[in-house]
């Protein structure tokens, strides 16, 4: 409103000193006072009004979509506000497609400013997403796994466990019962990847042997194939490298085949919708996975015990008893993480400017023992993730739910 009046006091003058009349200086001083007001109002209803915006690209539809639907749930108990400023979250659906992925970031970076990007939750979308948001000065915070050098990626960050850790648990427990040889069933692509060479690399330091490297697609309906040339190798355990309700299609097909070693998931397998597809066929399966998944098992020595309660309790209440699932725990921690660290970004600039997304990134570089639903955060520069054995428990698909192995 001061910026049209002053427009409309502009315009008068102008058709005044055109007719000739006396313009007198009561109404330049109004025109003065007018303007200056008018701008001074401007910057500071900017200033006020700046709201930080929270991107946020997650898979709901597609061969993970059961994984979706997880990370999507926890946007429901967000608050509006963060550190005095609303806050805005744009929630968008890649359909696990890494190439509507890049898309989807770039129309938020150049669209909608956004200070931040939680996600993407597919390792190929994160992947494909780096180098844009890095690119673009705008932190990301990825919700799959992935490998990065943060140096050469400084805005890159993560809130999931790194698949070397995980793996490193299930291993220990394999050496524990025995197991002296292990096949490997898995996705053909980076995912997939990233288990194997974990998994190969843990396994030659407990003197275990990967005896088998078989690959299905996550698109596939049957991995009965790959268990079959397994299976030849009479492997005392079997690893999965899968992740959401196609993960269960190896168990589904060993257990068909009566096949009666250890059977090992990973922590993309873990998920209400794996015990749903998987049923009676899952049954026995060892995985490893965050804390939150059991957080009504965990002991109260366990640090992620109290904020997975919490979570979770406002979780269910919103959603409904099938929301837990470590996928909603990967979102809540990412969005911990700028909880902690958009108030001392604050303190040096506005939401919406180059300048807070790079306060902002210095920000979550600093962060230190924050505790999540998933483990305990410490980065710096040269870590970016800084989760160590707190983040991992191992449980066991036991009568149709997750079972906290003590």
């Amino acid at each position: 409103m001061a910026g049209l009046a002053t427009t409309l006091l502009l315009r008068q003058y102008d058709t005044n000193r055109a007719a000739g009349a006396k313009v007198w200086g009561t109404d330049m001083r109004m025109i003065r006072v007018f303007g200056t007001a008018a701008v001074l109002a401007g910057l500071l209803t900017t200033a006020a009004s700046a709201q930080i915006k929270i991107g946020a690209i997650i898979s709901i539809t597609g061969p993970t979509a059961a994984l979706g639907v997880g990370y999507k749930s926890a946007f429901a108990t967000f608050p509006a506000e963060i550190g005095g400023k609303s806050v805005t979250y744009i929630v968008r659906d890649d359909a696990a497609d890494a190439s509507q992925a890049v898309t989807i970031a770039q129309r938020m970076i150049e669209e909608d400013h956004v200070d931040a990007i939680i996600g993407p939750t597919l390792t190929s979308a994160d992947y494909a997403v780096q180098p844009i948001a890095n690119a673009a000065k705008v932190p990301m915070i990825a919700t799959a796994p992935i490998d990065y050098d943060p140096v050469k990626d400084p805005y890159t960050f993560s809130a999931v466990q790194p698949v070397a850790l995980m793996i490193g648990a299930v291993v220990g427990d394999m050496a524990k019962r025995g197991v002296k040889t292990v096949a490997y069933i898995g996705y053909s692509d980076g995912f997939g990847d990233q288990v194997y060479d974990a998994l190969q690399a843990s396994a030659a330091k407990s003197g275990i042997e990967v005896v088998a490297n078989e690959r299905y697609a996550r698109t596939d309906t049957s991995a009965e194939a790959q268990v079959l040339k397994a299976m030849t190798k009479k492997p005392d355990a079997v690893m999965i490298g899968g992740s959401g309700t196609p993960g269960a299609l190896p168990d589904v097909a060993l257990h068909r085949r009566g096949y009666k070693g250890l059977i090992y998931g990973n922590h993309g397998m873990v998920s209400p919708a794996f015990l749903r597809v998987g049923g009676a066929q899952v049954e026995g399966t060892i995985a490893v996975t965050g804390p939150v998944v059991v957080y009504d098992q965990l002991p109260d020595s366990n640090q992620s015990r109290a904020p997975s309660v919490v979570f979770m309790k406002a979780l269910i209440e919103k959603v409904g008893p099938d929301a837990v699932s470590p996928f909603a725990g990967y979102s809540e921690d990412a969005f911990l993480l700028l909880q902690a660290a958009i108030p001392e970004a604050l303190k040096t600039a506005q939401p919406g400017t180059e300048a807070f997304r790079v306060a902002l990134r210095d920000s979550l570089e600093k962060t230190h023992d924050l505790v999540g639903t998933h483990g305990v955060y410490s980065m710096s520069p040269t870590n970016h993730n800084g989760m160590d054995d707190r983040a991992r428990v191992l449980v066991q698909a036991v009568d149709g739910k997750w079972k906290l192995i003590q």
